[in-house]
């Protein structure tokens, strides 16, 4: 797997090693001991799928402690554009985000660690997402920041009345209302 890194250090990119012939193709989608000494040493625990239609906007979602998560999240089917925010007070990245078009053709995944809320958008007809977590969904925990704050200046790549939001995500809070982390708060 090669490891690229974002304008935010803790988040990462992982493209696996597709192995490619008349047949299809082949490639290692996980593999714990590479994980563990390039990226994060964490263990996940539940895998999630989700499917969606074009302009299904899910996000921008997190956990806070003591049941933060973080997550592992692939495309399997289709094309969505990735976006992670980090929401740790304090941080030199605060209110910074990360943005990754993910696919089945281009294989990319994306890491985002613990002390950041995470959405996608779809951006094909469907598309279906794999995605590891390395803590069970605790709904008291729960948290989410508004998708369109314009504090966090996210341009989702689809036109605003094509956005179809779940009625949660429609009453986020803004960012400056949101309960966040504490980028001093030791998360692993």
């Amino acid at each position: 797997m090669r490891v690229i890194d974002t304008e935010i250090f803790e988040v990462k990119i992982i493209e696996p090693i597709v192995h490619l012939d008349d047949r299809g193709y082949f490639c290692e989608t996980f593999k714990d001991n590479e994980f563990c000494e390039n990226i994060c040493n964490t263990i996940f625990i539940q895998d999630n799928e989700s499917m969606s239609s074009y302009g299904v906007l899910r996000g921008l979602h997190y956990q806070l402690p003591p049941f933060s998560q973080s997550k592992l999240v692939r495309v399997i089917y289709g094309k969505v554009l990735d976006i992670t925010v980090d929401i740790r007070e304090g941080s030199p990245t605060f209110g910074k985000h990360v943005s990754v078009e993910l696919s089945d053709e281009n294989k990319r995944q994306l890491f985002i660690p613990r002390g950041f809320a995470h959405g996608y958008v779809v951006l094909s007809n469907k598309a279906i997402l794999n995605y590891k977590v390395d803590n069970y969904y605790t709904p008291e925990c729960e948290g989410s920041v508004y998708f369109n704050d314009q504090l966090l200046n996210i341009d989702w790549k689809v036109k605003l009345e094509e956005i179809i939001l779940s009625s949660k995500d429609k009453d986020a809070p803004l960012l400056a209302n949101a309960k966040l982390f504490d980028y001093n708060q030791k998360l692993y």
